[in-house]
């Protein structure tokens, strides 16, 4: 950041090695301040950071708080993964020392500069990605903050040398209240994380307070293609709020919101792993590409072009990194190619996501001819709440593969729900399709059922990440006539 002095000196963070954790973690030994931590597992993500310059113990004790030679100024906590009787939690209270969310830090760390903050039901690590990437190429040097490891980089976070900071706002537990941004960008908008909202309504105010708090003279830049995402534009605007919207079709959306329109997209086609379409704004039409798969994709890198000029980008430069953009952890990530299989990775956990991306698999399959035909989703689901919810929409979109294979639900933070599981969601899939009662058994039937040629998916927010490259070990061991 540009300050030479730090707000923060002296920060203990529970929970470290969390995507969100150890990204505020990077940011702040970037500025200098002392860091210290706490995980109940260790990893890479742990040994970067001590490599860093942070003191991190395994395993949480009320100890844990002097790690770095004194009592920390604040302690940052997770407000969903952190439990009321976590010991450094409770030593922290008695002391008397500052708590924090790690919302609320972001909040103060982007309040340094020029700010953009990326929210939506969908595609926001993809959008604040993209962002990163194209802000570099264009000269910038913003500090960020992402919830995945932007490939080209290596890191999900780092603190720059501009006044712009750029971070992906999570809706799921309420905290995109503690920001105040310049500007927003709401990739779109609709029901999620009905374990935490009491309702739909409850959910998209959240979006509306959100945007309610960006700043004088800031903006809403907004997908106008999706409903929810419309309606938030529409109340926006209705305030005095700025709107810069993108969209495929102008022609389609009412005169309210088609006056809103900063660019459009058109001619969009999917070659292998790169979406390629027509760009119109300021009077002008530019082919854009983006090298991941997905309409969703160029979406998004749309988004992430029309808010990086709101904090000073050239369109130019940025649309050059946007071709350039190498992906991100967990999203459309390829894993390998093993016995004529190709391996993919996606984090898709929601109805729309799966769809998406299954969408961009089939364009980009269908894009190279009949010898690559046939699409495998191996599906985990995420959660008893979001997969009771949601288990007919599920079957709908992994019916968009040729074979589907759905693993035993993955529980996260909550307890099993009876009748609730993989055979609820096989049940509303319309292709061929099979349960796993684990991961071993899920990677068996893959081998059964993969053969050359194919396209694989694994897909879901759990556990089942670990699979790909298994998978593909199995493969290269498999016999060639299989």
């Amino acid at each position: 950041m540009s300050s030479s002095e730090p707000e923060f000196r002296t920060v203990h963070l529970i929970g470290i090695g969390g995507a969100g954790m150890s990204a505020i973690a990077r940011i702040l030994l970037g500025q200098g301040v002392r860091v210290s931590g706490s995980d109940a597992r260790d990893g890479a993500t742990i040994a970067e950071l001590r490599e860093l310059g942070a003191h991190i113990a395994i395993g949480h004790d009320a100890a844990n708080l002097g790690l770095s030679g004194a009592l920390p100024d604040s302690v940052v906590i997770s407000k969903k993964a952190i439990p009321a009787d976590n010991p450094e939690l409770a030593a922290a209270r008695e002391r008397g020392i500052e708590l924090l969310t790690r919302s609320q830090v972001l909040g103060r760390l982007a309040a340094s500069g020029r700010s953009i903050m990326v929210c939506g039901t969908h595609g926001k690590t993809s959008t604040t990605s993209m962002l990163v990437s194209g802000m570099l190429t264009a000269g910038l040097d913003p500090s960020f903050a992402v919830g995945g490891t932007v490939l080209e980089l290596g890191t999900n976070a780092r603190g720059g040398t501009d006044p712009i900071f750029v971070a992906e706002a999570d809706e799921s537990d309420g905290s995109l209240v503690d920001y105040q941004p310049d500007v927003v960008i709401l990739t779109n908008a609709e029901p999620d994380h009905m374990d935490h909202f009491s309702s739909e309504a409850e959910y998209f105010d959240v979006f509306d307070t959100f945007i309610a708090r960006i700043s004088d003279g800031g903006c809403l830049v907004a997908c106008l293609d999706d409903v929810g995402a419309a309606e938030r534009a529409r109340r926006a605007k209705a305030t005095g709020i700025r709107v810069s919207g993108y969209t495929t079709d102008a022609s389609a959306l009412p005169a309210d919101l088609a006056e809103c329109v900063g660019a459009e997209i058109s001619e969009i086609e999917i070659a292998g792993n790169t979406t390629r379409g027509t760009l119109h704004m300021d009077g002008g039409a530019h082919r854009v590409s983006v090298g991941i798969a997905g309409t969703h994709m160029l979406l998004n890198a749309t988004a992430a072009l029309l808010s990086a000029r709101e904090v000073g980008a050239r369109s130019g430069p940025f649309a050059a990194g946007l071709a350039g953009f190498g992906g991100v952890g967990r999203r459309f990530e390829f894993k390998g190619e093993s016995g004529g299989v190709r391996v993919y990775d996606d984090y898709a956990h929601h109805p729309t996501e799966v769809r998406a991306v299954l969408t961009a698999a089939r364009g980009a399959i269908d894009s190279e001819g009949p010898e690559r035909s046939r699409l495998v989703a191996l599906f985990q689901p995420h959660m008893y709440s979001r997969t009771k919810l949601f288990a007919a929409e599920f079957g709908e979109a992994l019916s968009l593969a040729d074979s589907v294979i759905v693993n035993e639900v993955y529980g996260a933070r909550e307890q099993p729900v009876p009748g609730v599981d993989a055979a609820l969601v096989a049940g509303h899939v319309g292709v061929e399709v099979t349960t796993a009662a684990d991961l071993d058994e899920l990677r068996a039937k893959a081998l059964e059922i993969l053969r050359s040629g194919d396209t694989c998916f694994t897909i879901g927010a759990g556990d089942i990440t670990t699979v790909g490259p298994l998978l593909l070990a199995d493969l290269a061991e498999r016999p060639r006539d299989e």
